[in-house]
């Protein structure tokens, strides 16, 4: 059975528990900061003390601190990159997502060519940084709505392969792989390198259940079908939270036995 968690701030941890949830996973720019030196860094408190593990965070790279374009500053990425893993294997998160649509964005006019050998490069230079700290950035496919590449779990497997690294895999997000109509059959061909899971409903990305319309059962029969046993956190907005904490846990446990 995979563990269950919610996308959430360390101070919602305790009622989260409560519902009896597994963890929650944290935001990297605000947790681990890594545009701050380690002298005003203040996130290893929050983590460590926290009611609930941190073992993933999201939001890996603030908007203007750029992977692709004419701005991208390589050497501020890896600086950046460096602190923020460094921080997190300290605290006990291995799991970074790397959606970042703002900041992986191609720009108008620019090359995608270009654009694509500057995701590789700064996944490259991740994913060394990652191992040496025994951390894993997972690439996380957002729909067209919020970028305009790695729109799909095929395309996120494309440089998972060009890069070849254990430390740089890939994430499925339900949202959306539902809202790019991605098949099941692209999520089949990926499950070698799935290493974590976000969960929402289709309509109006609430939690799992709340909308009344998403269908979780086959998406989970094909997780269950590769094997995957990792976390699996809900980002989404929860209606009447926390009082539907426990509930929505409830509905995930449900279709994922049902899977």
């Amino acid at each position: 059975m995979p563990k269950f968690g919610i996308c959430a701030t360390p101070d919602k941890a305790p009622a989260i528990k409560a519902a009896g949830w597994d963890f929650i996973e944290g935001h990297v720019q605000n947790l681990f900061q890594g545009l701050v030196d380690d002298a005003n860094w203040k996130g290893a408190e929050q983590v460590t003390t926290a009611a609930l593990p941190v073992p993933a965070a999201n939001c890996l790279l603030p908007g203007d601190l750029k992977v692709c374009g004419p701005a991208v500053d390589f050497d501020r990425l890896t600086g950046y990159m460096t602190r923020a893993i460094a921080r997190a294997a300290g605290c006990g998160t291995t799991t970074l997502v790397f959606g970042s649509g703002v900041a992986r964005n191609v720009p108008d006019a620019f090359s995608r060519d270009e654009a694509r050998q500057q995701i590789l490069r700064f996944s490259q230079m991740a994913a060394q940084i990652a191992a040496a700290h025994r951390v894993t950035i997972v690439y996380e496919p957002l729909n067209r709505g919020e970028c305009n590449i790695i729109n799909s779990v095929k395309e996120a497997m494309e440089y998972v392969a060009a890069i070849n690294h254990p430390n740089l895999q890939c994430l499925v997000d339900s949202w959306h792989f539902w809202l790019e109509n991605e098949p099941l059959e692209n999520l089949a061909a990926a499950m070698g390198h799935i290493r974590h899971v976000h969960l929402a409903d289709r309509e109006g990305r609430v939690a799992p259940g709340q909308s009344g319309t998403s269908d979780y059962v086959p998406f989970f029969k094909t997780l269950k079908a590769g094997g995957y046993d990792g976390c699996i956190s809900v980002e989404a907005t929860f209606k009447d939270a926390p009082e539907s904490y426990a509930p929505v846990l409830e509905y995930i446990q449900r279709a994922w036995n049902a899977a």
